[in-house]
């Protein structure tokens, strides 16, 4: 089997890291003997909320601490040797649960650009897209690590956008830098909270096929506010559902 690694992209708001956390939850149930990794790469850190994970150490921290040692180095030589050194460091970091392992990108201390952090996990991309059957990226809000090429080898590239003008806008600009600098298989588009289907005739997606339409989730809401994982949804919750059928859609289950 190809490994299979899954890019969630969009603006901010529209659900993307409910969505990458059902997906996890998906290829748990349909693949339980598959190796599999949640990446947290958005810096709201909110995807080990969204699949209770306790996060004690995050790639940033690690690289924070290797680097450290080597300031004044060659960048060249420098991101040679943190990748060696980090490898086990990450590995020992990452959390294991039921079904999936997880580890978090973190969020960098310094104001300003994010860029150091993007290109360290650009390479820890790479570096553990081999070793898992299904890797689940829960990208930042917007195009920055696409930009970056951090999202440079996936395999299936899905943007999530809500029924807004703007969110439809987000993803077509995502789509149309990706197509420069991802070298992705697949791609499609998943509509989520959708609150009229009425409005459907109206998003327009362009040329990045639809997936699916998922409807407001007051189940999803309930489990938010009592702080229960997205793993415990019933399987007949919107969301669980219209996931499901995205994953279909698209030929990853």
């Amino acid at each position: 089997m190809e490994n299979v690694v899954i890019a969630v992209a969009g603006k901010g708001g529209v659900g993307k890291t409910s969505i990458s956390a059902a997906i996890v939850r998906q290829l748990v149930k349909n693949h339980p003997d598959a190796k599999i990794l949640a990446v947290d790469a958005d810096p709201a850190v909110g995807l080990a909320t969204a699949l209770s994970v306790d996060v004690k150490q995050t790639i940033d921290d690690i690289r924070k601490e290797i680097t450290k040692s080597g300031e004044g180095d060659s960048q060249k030589k420098r991101a040679i040797e943190l990748l060696g050194e980090a490898r086990f460091r990450i590995i020992d970091a990452m959390v294991e649960k039921n079904g999936f392992a997880f580890i978090a990108v973190g969020r960098p201390e310094a104001a300003g650009c994010y860029c150091s952090i993007n290109a360290y996990l650009k390479e820890i991309i790479s570096m553990f897209s081999e070793e898992f059957d299904y890797v689940v990226i829960d990208g930042e809000a917007g195009i920055e690590q696409i930009n970056r090429r951090v999202m440079e080898k996936v395999t299936h590239l899905l943007l999530v956008t809500d029924p807004s003008k703007k969110g439809t806008q987000v993803i077509q600009t995502i789509k149309n830098v990706a197509n420069e600098l991802v070298m992705y298989e697949k791609i499609g588009v998943i509509v989520n909270r959708l609150n009229d289907e009425t409005l459907i005739k109206h998003i327009n997606t362009e040329d990045i096929p639809v997936l699916t339409y998922i409807p407001d989730d007051r189940e999803l809401a309930l489990s938010d506010i009592l702080g229960k994982s997205v793993m415990e949804l019933p399987d007949n919750s919107k969301l669980v559902k219209g996931v499901q059928k995205a994953l279909n859609t698209i030929g990853i289950i």
